[in-house]
């Protein structure tokens, strides 16, 4: 993109005009990395294709110039799966199929001679020129590159920022292994794949911390930390170590990412994320929106808390209830994007798709639903369990809050 050398050095600036205990490590490297992950010369590195491994080269490549330990042939694990044809059928792995899908996870080890061990992950892949995957608008061309900057170029970038910062630690009492997963965006099939075929003894594994989407943190500072009860230090360090944030915190230790494959494991997890918004899953997402001052911030915050939690020794895990509940299946959508940070009654549009039922009713970004047809809406679940009473072709009201007003819609699905 021909404007990225101007945003670089833009940028670059602001970086170098932050605060003295941001300047702690080379900020440099960390937009240099989100701009080559996310260029268009990696195609949107979707599991299995040149873009892919090209990103995954690049990641091992940092390691080694981190000089991390291998624990596999160049830092890569390597693995090729098959998708299943339904949603009852598990993923096959190494299948030995002309179908197969072919990808890559990157594994460093930073070896303090300790232990146990802090695993720091953040998936690499995209959705490449999006195709079905898109949330492209009708107006857009749905088979562009989708650069995925925030999603996850963001999160691989922090997690070789923190492997810098920690590599520089000398008190740690705990080794740290760093993974980029592929294959997230399909299913988190690479970390599922690695904590079935681990290059550790994860009995050793004191907690995982996951990074994803951790670029486009918004003026009010809202992070939301998923994962706080897996383990009973996390809130009282999550909280004790926050200056800067309006924290969402979920207890959860199940979640739309990878930690999620941790979790299953028995290990204690925290999920970084700062929230969703109108370019996820689109061809927008690119380097230039990347919020670099908010990206500073949620390093030194999950620096603060990795180093409080070493005081701890190894953590306890926990179970959570999930906070998922079951949803039912539904046939229909007016086509919003939840803004999934929302904490409050009701559900609400992070933005309205044009063209869709919402959008062709009048509903505007912003607006919280409260009701569908006859169906109260407390939140995104109860939102999903009201579209499953209706088919395509059925005609409702959508009671909205608007500025504090409730207004009344007419839709079709």
């Amino acid at each position: 993109m021909k404007m990225k050398s101007f945003y670089t050095s833009l940028l670059l600036a602001l970086v170098i005009n932050s605060t003295l205990y941001s300047q702690e490590f080379n900020s440099n490297k960390l937009i240099a990395d989100i701009e080559y992950l996310s260029s268009d010369q990696l195609e949107g590195r979707f599991a299995g294709t040149k873009g892919e491994k090209a990103a995954a080269n690049y990641i091992a490549d940092r390691f080694e110039r981190l000089n991390l330990k291998k624990l596999s042939k160049g830092y890569i694990q390597n693995f090729s799966f098959i998708l299943p044809n339904s949603p009852h059928e598990g993923i096959l792995y190494n299948p030995y199929n002309k179908d197969q899908t072919d990808a890559i996870n990157v594994v460093g080890y930073l070896d303090n001679n300790r232990e146990n061990t802090i695993i720091i992950g953040a998936h690499y892949d995209h959705i490449g020129y999006g195709g079905i995957y898109s949330l492209d608008t009708d107006g857009m061309e749905k088979n562009k590159i989708h650069n995925g900057a925030d999603d996850n170029a963001s999160g691989v970038a922090l997690l070789l920022n923190l492997a810098e910062r920690l590599i520089k630690e000398n008190n740690s009492n705990n080794n740290y292994l760093f993974i980029a997963f592929s294959a997230e965006e399909l299913g988190l099939i690479g970390s599922k794949y690695f904590v079935e075929n681990p290059l550790i003894d994860l009995k050793n594994a004191n907690y995982m911390i996951n990074l994803d989407m951790v670029g486009r943190l918004n003026t009010d500072k809202e992070l939301s930390v998923f994962g706080a009860g897996t383990s009973p230090v996390f809130k009282q360090v999550i909280n004790s170590t926050n200056n800067n944030f309006s924290l969402k915190i979920i207890d959860d230790g199940i979640g739309p990412s990878d930690h999620t494959s941790f979790y299953n494991k028995g290990i204690p997890v925290l999920f970084f994320n700062s929230g969703s918004h109108q370019d996820y899953h689109k061809s927008s997402d690119d380097f230039e929106l990347i919020n670099f001052d908010g990206m500073i911030e949620i390093s030194n915050y999950v620096f603060d808390i990795i180093h409080e939690l070493n005081n701890f020794g190894k953590l306890n895990f926990r179970e959570t209830v999930s906070e998922q509940p079951t949803v039912s299946r539904f046939e229909v959508s007016l086509r919003v994007m939840p803004d999934y940070v929302y904490e409050k009654e009701g559900m609400k549009a992070d933005q309205i798709l044009k063209g869709g039922p919402a959008d062709k009713a009048g509903l505007i970004d912003g607006d919280v639903i409260i009701k569908v047809g006859e169906y109260y809406i407390k939140d995104i679940y109860a939102y999903m369990n009201a579209l499953s009473n209706f088919k395509d072709g059925d005609e409702t009201t959508v009671v909205i809050l608007r500025n504090g007003k409730e207004i009344e819609f007419k839709v079709k699905f």
